[in-house]
């Protein structure tokens, strides 16, 4: 039946939705921890405290923002 194939065809869009926003809500938390773990111990190795830290913490917080706006872009908008 048609309708069974259309159905099945908006669940498996409706799971794709999903699993980009949950993705995206995982990314985020994760791109500014690892900026600042890096930052972290660059800042531990060459005693420049709190400047690297901050720097590859923001450097997380674009990656964050680059990968939401090509998920953004990615989207067929419906």
């Amino acid at each position: 039946m048609p309708d069974d194939n259309d159905n099945d065809k908006e669940k498996q869009k409706n799971a794709k939705d999903f699993y980009e926003a949950a993705t995206l809500g995982v990314l985020f938390p994760v791109a500014m921890g690892v900026g600042f773990g890096i930052g972290y111990g660059l800042d531990k190795v060459f005693h420049t405290w709190p400047w690297l830290t901050g720097i590859f913490t923001v450097f997380g917080i674009a990656a964050a923002f680059v990968q939401l706006f090509r998920t953004g872009s990615n989207s067929d908008g419906g």
